[in-house]
């Protein structure tokens, strides 16, 4: 799967604002244009604490101990892990004219009408197009309504990138379960932002924007595959709200996104990059490519909290150590929102 898409797909580097340059809401709450390291270890576990008590609606908060129905997850979790079966199949992908669309934008002589007549066949896509034309990114004034207005608005490298976004998708069945329903969505659109960010970041460590888009998209694969397992052990009725479950069901699914990876032949670097995550808290042991996914990790899941109104922008520890490159990444995903899904 990653060969065709890798024939298709060559992004261009998105360029971020200048350094340093923070305007609006940015500027008002004091946000630290200086370069710097890195965010450290407790930064990231506030911000993922926060986005997990978010996304499963832990209104209470994390609670210490593993409950009962947590630890039956986690056995379930870990005896898949370790009998090493096939996994992929645990992910439906959307079909249709995907990579019909992708070979056009790849020819150097197709037209907007054609292109606009092939998404037409795809009801998905048509309104993932349009919202796209519609975001505030692309169009901040009149509503866009025909097919053909939104393909000339977003453009070919636009297209791309949404369509082998929608390539890796999940189709995320909302009857499937509470835990599914709750929390899926939010964590597919936290990848997708993290994967537009991992992409913008990539050449400042030199490294590539494509590999560096896919492992930011696929990394939480495996998590979105484990939310369907929770929902097959448990009726749905109590809330996860451990920190020691949610430590472990990480590590599961980070198991599960690298075995759905290889079994998709995605580079090797892609994969490593997903799985140095688990030693997140030595940052300087992690390759180039896994630190630009952890920082667009943290970014990305700091822009979903602040525009849910589940964290505020002016706390000046979310900021401490990020680079004047790193906060423009994060003022670009301003121009994003949480997608919506349609059940399977």
């Amino acid at each position: 799967m990653y060969g065709w898409l890798q024939r298709f797909f060559q992004p261009a580097r998105s360029e971020p604002p200048a350094k340093g340059a923070l305007a609006g809401d940015e500027a008002a709450a004091g946000l630290p244009p200086e370069e710097g390291g890195e965010v450290s270890w407790e930064q990231r576990g506030v911000v993922n604490a926060s986005f997990y008590n978010w996304a499963f609606e832990a209104r209470d908060g994390f609670s210490l101990r593993v409950h009962p129905l947590e630890k039956k997850i986690l056995e379930a979790l870990g005896q898949l892990v370790k009998s090493r079966q096939p996994t992929a199949d645990m992910v439906k992908r959307m079909p249709g004219v995907l990579p019909q669309l992708l070979h056009s934008l790849r020819s150097g002589n197709f037209s907007g009408a054609d292109l606009a007549r092939k998404i037409s066949h795809d009801v998905v896509l048509v309104q993932a197009v349009l919202r796209m034309a519609n975001s505030s990114l692309h169009n901040p004034g009149q509503t866009i309504t025909s097919i053909e207005h939104a393909v000339l608005i977003i453009g070919q490298e636009g297209l791309r990138q949404l369509i082998s976004g929608m390539v890796f998708r999940p189709i995320i069945n909302l009857d499937s379960g509470r835990y599914t329903r709750l929390a899926a969505p939010r964590i597919w659109s936290q990848s997708e932002q993290c994967a537009i960010a991992s992409r913008v970041l990539a050449p400042d460590y030199d490294e590539d924007p494509f590999e560096a888009f896919l492992a930011g998209l696929i990394q939480n694969i495996g998590l979105v595959a484990s939310l369907s397992v929770a929902d097959k052990v448990a009726a749905g009725s109590e809330t996860l709200c451990s920190a020691s479950f949610f430590d472990s069901l990480l590590r599961h699914a980070r198991v599960l996104t690298c075995n759905i990876g290889r079994e998709w032949r995605f580079p090797e670097a892609v994969i490593q990059a997903v799985e140095e995550q688990d030693a997140a808290f030595e940052t300087q042991s992690l390759s180039a490519a896994g630190r630009v996914l952890l920082l667009g990790d943290y970014l990305s899941k700091v822009r979903m909290l602040v525009n849910s109104g589940h964290l505020a922008e002016d706390r000046p520890e979310i900021w401490e150590g990020l680079s004047g490159n790193a906060v423009c990444c994060y003022q670009e995903l301003k121009g994003y929102r949480e997608q919506e899904f349609l059940a399977g």
